[in-house]
């Protein structure tokens, strides 16, 4: 009976994170691929107005959609969570011209990361390149954006479960065996909240169960997480944050200006130590 009660009490896990403001380090990404950095935050890593064109692009796109899988808000691209293959790369390539157009004209500060990241991992044996099937391959990335209500705008969950349930027919799952990086770029924040907070937790399979998140990762109640740690990234419109995401994390709630909290996001990893992959 102590041992199933001590299974429910949440492990603390090491929380490494670095913030700082100025250009992109591709040596911080890979320490962050190889799970050295927990939680990387680049301050001002884009210009104000590169953030504000993107942001006009987004609402703009006749590809815009509304997300219908419990978390709200709208969005441009796809997602593979709770997608089979077939479905998740099909939608892919019907959005990719929306995704592109988000940057047309523009310096596109996400195929920049990439580019910069690819020939530093070529140097060393690595290849990166989307993850792909016979269907399709990702984009680059995909644009999300909402104002979530509650105590959370976004509640806590981790990306891992999601992953690990991608099913066979993904490349993806190989990458849960690593450290599975969410990497965002953000054009819109408002003026308070909105952050990214991440909780020193990075739960085992059991403490998946003992929460009833195994297949989703979502969402970790607060009653769960309360005697844990976490850090906060407190994010402005030009920002880049880099996490693991096998950590528990979430967003606060939105206040201020009214500004809608906007991020373009995908994910990456290690699904073997020759080869990256990146999805969205």
């Amino acid at each position: 009976m102590a041992t199933a009660q001590l299974s429910q009490v949440p492990a603390i896990s090491l929380l490494t994170t670095k913030e700082r403001t100025g250009a992109i380090r591709i040596g911080e990404i890979i320490s962050v691929l190889k799970g050295e950095i927990t939680g990387l935050h680049i301050k001002q890593a884009f210009s104000h107005e590169l953030a504000e064109e993107i942001a006009t692009n987004f609402h703009r796109t006749p590809g815009l959609k509304e997300r219908k899988d419990g978390v709200p808000g709208q969005y441009v691209g796809a997602s593979h969570y709770r997608r089979n293959a077939a479905t998740y790369f099909a939608e892919a390539e019907s959005a990719r011209p929306f995704v592109e157009a988000l940057f047309t004209d523009l310096v596109d500060p996400v195929s920049a990361l990439f580019d910069a990241l690819k020939r530093e991992l070529h140097r060393q044996g690595i290849e990166l390149r989307p993850a792909r099937s016979e269907h399709g391959q990702a984009n680059l990335c995909r644009a999300i954006c909402w104002s979530g209500t509650g105590m959370y705008s976004l509640e806590p969950h981790d990306d891992v479960a999601q992953v690990l349930g991608a099913g066979k027919d993904y490349e993806i799952p190989a990458v849960a065996n690593n450290t599975v990086v969410a990497l965002n770029f953000y054009p819109s924040m408002p003026e308070k909240g909105g952050n990214l907070r991440i909780w020193s937790h990075k739960p085992t399979e059991s403490d998946r169960r003992s929460q009833g998140v195994e297949g989703t990762g979502y969402p970790y109640s607060t009653t769960y997480l309360e005697p844990l740690p976490y850090h906060d990234f407190e994010l402005k419109a030009g920002d880049i944050a880099l996490i693991d995401g096998g950590f528990v994390h979430g967003v606060t709630r939105q206040l201020g200006n009214g500004k809608p909290r906007l991020l373009l996001n995908c994910f990456l990893g290690f699904a073997r130590p020759d080869l990256v992959l990146w999805w969205t």
